[in-house]
């Protein structure tokens, strides 16, 4: 018994040896494609320099169920075990009770491979009594849980005793606690930051309530620099988070030896990416860039410079929280719960409005920059903040801002506030409620009705915008202990608009 994957979960294989009389040949039946389907010679090579023969007659190896497509080297240790245990080399008791996962080289090592704690979630829900999977795969696979047994194994030879009862091999085991516990450090933070008060408080609105933030401003601001450290003030991962965001990362082979990922990712990818490159895609669909972002922050550095397609497939995920990719072969779905932080200039020099460097640019060429990004993206970005140059005097202010673990307090606070405000529903954070939820948490008085009234007249904002206003006002007024929306909190909300007060 093996497994493939599909998406981010695993689903079981069985690896079905036939030996027969007749003409030598190898074929491998079961829709199996790419290495899976040139595992063969690498497993006869392996079986020989392991020290069994490799019969000389006609073979034949089925992967079922046979009408789904298999990709990846993972099956090369169950068809060698296959071909050993048809050659009564192998007791085929065990066989059954394990998912046996694992590449082969030549010599019969086994390699590492793509999805170990996806096949170890599947083993527990099937009752198997465990997994044997590559030793370099063994812990990510421990954090699976209780009610399975994770064997981590180096070689072929290794395995056939295991499964012999000739060796005993302990289970590898992961300490969750520890893991957690040794993860939550980052290497910046927020005290280096120089100035920019406005903008970090932005920040601190769009950590507390989820919201995606467009950041606007000259060269050398310090756009980046906030980005990179906003995940440090978000609140720390759940361990439903992680397994979520561990499996992503697992199928996709880039846990590097680490157990989970404890930390909040942050992914940038570069402007010149695909639109399968960002969402996901390819002929047996992969993940993308907003699926390893995951539970974390996806920074997208001079917005304007991506191409207008890949912008726009952005749309679904930011409403839905997931990614649905529909091919011949059938339909996945990713998850991409992420916020959204994305920087711009002004202009295309960047310079526009700054009172230190001259513009060159017309008034056409800043519209047709600025119109690269849609109308409708610009909607599902609740918060624009302007990160004007920082100022000498400020540079060389020595003293320590405040730190990332004392806004993350404030954050955790305002968190908290929501996710016992919503309470049964499957709504953690500000930036997902719906309508419903807006009508009901997001009551203003008659004084913030006018305020509204105002700026969308003034501004021309859509309806999506206005309830954009709303949710950060009621972050804003969590951040003051959760009581009712006022009407400064409707007018910094309003303030958080800023690319909207550029354009009018």
């Amino acid at each position: 018994m093996s497994s493939a994957l599909a998406g981010v979960d695993a689903f079981p294989v069985e690896v079905e040896v036939d030996i027969a009389n007749g003409l030598p040949g190898c074929t491998t039946v079961g829709l199996a494609e790419g290495a899976a389907r040139e595992s063969l010679d690498r497993v006869r090579a392996a079986i020989k320099n392991t020290g069994y023969d490799f019969p000389n007659r006609r073979l034949t190896v089925n992967l079922a169920p046979a009408d789904t497509r298999k990709e990846g080297s993972a099956f090369d240790l169950p068809i060698a075990l296959g071909f050993i245990a048809a050659l009564n080399a192998l007791k085929r008791d065990h066989l059954h009770e394990y998912l046996i996962l694992g590449e082969l080289s030549l010599d019969g090592r086994v390699k590492s491979i793509k999805g170990g704690l996806p096949t170890a979630i599947l083993a527990r829900a099937r009752k198997f009594a465990g997994v044997i999977l590559p030793r370099d795969n063994a812990m990510e696979a421990a954090v699976a849980g209780e009610g399975i047994s994770v064997y981590g194994v180096e070689t072929l030879q290794e395995t056939v005793e295991f499964l012999e009862d000739l060796r005993q091999l302990t289970p590898v085991t992961a300490d969750i606690s520890q893991v957690f516990s040794s993860a939550n450090v980052y290497e910046v933070d927020f005290s280096e930051v120089r100035g920019q008060e406005q903008c970090k408080r932005a920040l601190e609105v769009a950590a507390a309530g989820g919201h995606n933030v467009l950041m606007i401003g000259p060269p050398g601001s310090g756009k980046t620099m906030l980005a990179k450290r906003l995940p440090t003030i978000l609140p720390e991962m759940t361990f439903e988070e992680a397994i979520e965001t561990t499996k992503v990362h697992s199928v996709m082979g880039l846990l590097n030896g680490h157990a989970m990922i404890c930390t909040r990712p942050f992914r940038s990818p570069h402007h010149t990416i695909s639109d399968a490159g960002l969402i996901g895609g390819g002929p047996y669909p992969r993940p993308g860039e907003v699926s390893l972002a995951h539970h974390g922050v996806l920074f997208l550095d001079e917005l304007p410079e991506f191409r207008k397609n890949v912008l726009e497939v952005l749309r679904q995920p930011l409403e839905d929280l997931k990614i649905t990719i529909s091919r011949v072969m059938g339909t996945l779905t990713f998850p991409a719960s992420i916020m959204l932080i994305a920087a711009m200039n002004p202009c295309p020099c960047g310079f526009v409005g700054d009172q230190t460097h001259e513009c060159n640019c017309s008034a056409l060429m800043v519209q047709r920059y600025r119109s690269r990004i849609s109308g409708p993206l610009l909607d599902r970005i609740d918060i624009h903040i302007e990160v004007p140059a920082v100022k000498y005097k400020e540079l060389m202010d020595r003293r320590p801002g405040e730190p990332s673990a004392a806004i993350r307090e404030r954050v955790d606070a305002a968190r908290k506030l929501q996710l016992d405000r919503f309470t049964g529903k499957r709504i953690f954070c500000n930036a997902q409620m719906g309508a419903r939820e807006i009508n009901a948490y997001c009551e203003v008085d008659s004084h913030g009705e006018r305020l509204l009234e105002m700026a969308i007249n003034r501004l021309g904002l859509s309806a999506r915008a206005y309830t954009r206003i709303l949710k950060v006002a009621r972050t804003i007024a969590d951040l003051d202990g959760g009581g009712a929306i006022a009407p400064h909190h409707i007018s910094e909300a309003i303030q958080y608009r800023s690319l909207d007060r550029l354009n009018n």
